[in-house]
């Protein structure tokens, strides 16, 4: 192999040449040192003027205030909120160092910063190829929940390092802790270590042990994840993680950090919030400020705002008292309850189950299967198609073919009344064989087409079972449904809020929800007319019709899982559902109990909302029918029912069974006989 000649040394270079690199050298280095000087110059100008430039004060947590209807306080929006602070020398030093550990080992040695947090969270993400793990310093966290939201932005990440290198530079160590474990949150309203040692462990945080330390600090990594109550396990996995860390970091000993892995953590009982009002419709308006809206979740809870719904305080206290005197306890048996002006969409009483402190989980909007409570809008698209209440079909067991596939719908109990009847009686009966005959005969796509046009808007397939409400569809799909029936076929979005106003007076949201006709009136009254014989003594929601005796239309609906009532007066459309959360059947005798609720609820509301009667709209008319025939009375009938129909619609044929009687031709006399009869006089 052919040796390489040896390179030259910059000794063996030309002299001109050394002075040329010597002078390259040279300028490189006065460039590196001039740079270095102005940056030092621009960071020490940008320090001065971040210590001279005060900081914005902290995000001011002015509690948000809600308001009903009428104008009327109804106190915070977030009842549940907890604040108490405390001084850090009131703060254990475990506590503190397991707050260390767990979030910031270098706190007292960084400005603000942790470059080697920085590199393990880089090195760590890289590995998983996910954003897993953060670096943000316990200065970085106060600067984010001091005065700034949450979201993921570079604008946001970059207010955060300037404002952190502020908090570094106006505050010490001790007082940025402080403020630290005074601000951030333990979940279930909790913020701030003192009021989370007395809500989770009911004493003092002085009094906290090393164990019960570990377990609050390790909560704030994810108050929903590591909630106390809901997920004990996970809490307490994190704080063996926690003593772990302490006892690497030599804050205590691997004996006392494996003494207090022992420890037997007691959470105390979750107490119920008093004077809390209306729960289940705070959180929704939270949502719909959030989600509907667009607003910042902090700005809506703590921005000080003024928010004005439609809810009706008397009408959700008498609500909340219909739920609480008829469901059984203890149970498990959950409720759900909207109640609207058809007219509007306002919602007027929510509540989303039967104990909030148990469970915040809003059932309004939980999807479940309908049952018959769906059939209104097979009958009202029938309605639609020519279809009147005198309409016969049989009812007896029957087989369908669809798309070359057997169906057999059953009744209830298999009670059939083996004849022809009519919509009427189909309603009242909730009869299943009527009701997908009927189906099949207008066409299921239109029967969706109908559902969707009042509110539906759940997916729905077409298939046979459509009629019966086999689609799983929400409380409030199914209210928003019938108030549109309540109100002539006239649809009108349900909403909550009337009205958000700033601290400073500005109106952020206004309401302006558009009215859209979507159903003709005609139909939609004489569907309510029927509708109002489910309430009736034979009629399935005759529980309900014996307690609220005024005019109203209503639906029954029961599953193997649900028992429903959706109904409507012409001032409100209400909905009820009772069940079970995790999939357990319900009795047959339970699924009544949605009728008292809602009958309860509704006659007690009399006191508040006048109850009237529906008004007949052009484009009906009516006739007396022979309940017996269906056919038009006589006078002759010893009975006779007011039916109304879509004009064009209604029967002409009288009735066979008692027709009028023949009337004998009468002789009149001739002028002959009225002379003669004259003559005679004399």
């Amino acid at each position: 192999m052919r040796e390489q000649p040896p390179r030259p040394s910059m000794f063996a270079l030309h002299p001109i040449e050394k002075i040329r690199l010597v002078k390259m050298t040279w300028h490189l280095l006065r460039l590196l040192f001039f740079s270095m000087l102005i940056l030092s110059l621009l960071a020490s100008i940008a320090l001065v003027f971040l210590k001279i430039r005060p900081l914005p004060p902290p995000e001011i947590h002015a509690t948000s205030m809600l308001f009903g209807v009428n104008g009327e306080s109804m106190g915070p929006l977030d009842m549940r909120e907890q604040r108490d602070p405390i001084h850090l020398n009131e703060v254990p030093q475990h506590l503190i160092k397991a707050t260390l550990a767990a979030e910031d080992k270098t706190f007292y040695e960084h400005g603000g910063f942790s470059v080697t947090g920085i590199m393990r969270a880089v090195f760590h993400n890289l590995k998983s190829r996910q954003a897993l793990q953060g670096a943000s310093t316990i200065t970085q966290q106060l600067a984010r929940n001091l005065y700034l939201t949450h979201d993921r932005t570079w604008s946001r990440k970059w207010k955060e390092a300037l404002y952190t290198v502020q908090l570094e530079l106006h505050y010490s160590k001790d007082e940025i802790l402080e403020m630290y474990l005074n601000k951030i949150y333990y979940g279930h309203g909790v913020y701030g270590i003192k009021r989370a040692a007395q809500v989770y462990f009911d004493k003092p945080v002085e009094k906290l042990t090393i164990a019960e330390s570990a377990f609050l600090v390790g909560i704030p990594r994810g108050p929903q994840y590591y909630s106390p109550y809901h997920h004990l396990d996970h809490a307490i996995k994190r704080q063996q993680h926690i003593l772990d860390l302490m006892a690497e970091n030599h804050y205590i000993s691997v004996a006392e950090a494996t003494a207090a892995k022992k420890y037997d953590i007691v959470i105390a009982p979750q107490k119920p919030t008093t004077g809390l009002n209306a729960p289940y419709f705070r959180d929704y308006v939270i949502q719909t400020a959030v989600n509907g809206y667009g607003l910042d979740e902090s700005l809506v809870r703590h921005g000080g705002l003024k928010i004005y719904t439609t809810l009706h305080p008397q009408l959700q206290k008498v609500a909340e008292e219909s739920v609480k005197q008829t469901l059984p306890n203890p149970s498990n048996l959950q409720t759900a309850l909207l109640s609207v002006d058809p007219h509007t969409g306002h919602i007027k009483a929510m509540i989303g189950g039967k104990s909030y402190p148990d469970s915040q989980y809003n059932r309004i909007f939980a999807k479940r299967q309908p049952g018959s409570t769906f059939k209104p809008f097979v009958y009202l698209t029938a309605l639609q198609h020519g279809f009147t209440p005198l309409t016969k079909i049989e009812s007896r067991p029957t087989t369908f073919i669809y798309k070359g596939q057997e169906y057999k719908p059953r009744n209830y109990q298999n009670l059939y009344a083996n004849r022809p009847i009519t919509m009427r009686e189909a309603i009242a009966k909730s009869d299943n064989i009527y009701a997908v005959r009927t189906q099949f005969q207008v066409g299921i796509p239109s029967v969706i087409e109908t559902a969707k046009r009042l509110g539906i808007q759940s997916d729905i397939r077409a298939t046979p079972s459509v009629a019966l409400g086999s689609y799983t569809v929400s409380p409030y799909e199914l209210t928003q449904a019938y108030a549109t029936l309540a109100n002539g076929g006239i649809h009108r979005p349900l909403t909550g809020i009337l009205k958000i106003v700033d601290s400073q007076g500005n109106v952020l949201v206004e309401e302006k929800s558009v009215a859209k006709r979507v159903i003709p009136t005609a139909p939609t009254f004489v569907l309510t007319q029927m509708l109002r014989g489910v309430l009736d003594s034979g009629g399935t929601g005759r529980r309900a019709g014996q307690i609220f005796q005024y005019p109203a239309a209503a639906k029954t609906g029961t599953t193997d899982y649900d028992g429903w009532l959706a109904a409507y007066t012409p001032q409100l459309a209400t909905t009820v559902w009772v069940g079970y959360d995790q999939g357990e059947k319900i009795a047959h005798r339970e699924t009544r109990l949605a009728q008292f609720i809602w009958g309860r609820y509704m006659n007690q509301s009399t006191t508040i909302v006048k109850p009237s009667s529906f008004q007949v709209p052009a484009g009906v008319t009516s006739k007396y029918i022979d309940p017996t025939s269906h056919h038009v009375a006589t006078n002759q009938c010893p009975s006779s029912q007011l039916e109304y129909f879509v004009e064009g619609t209604e029967p002409t044929q009288l009735c066979p069974l008692h027709p009028e009687p023949e009337k004998l031709p009468i002789d009149l006399p001739s002028l002959w006989d009225k002379f003669k009869s004259w003559w005679d006089r004399f």
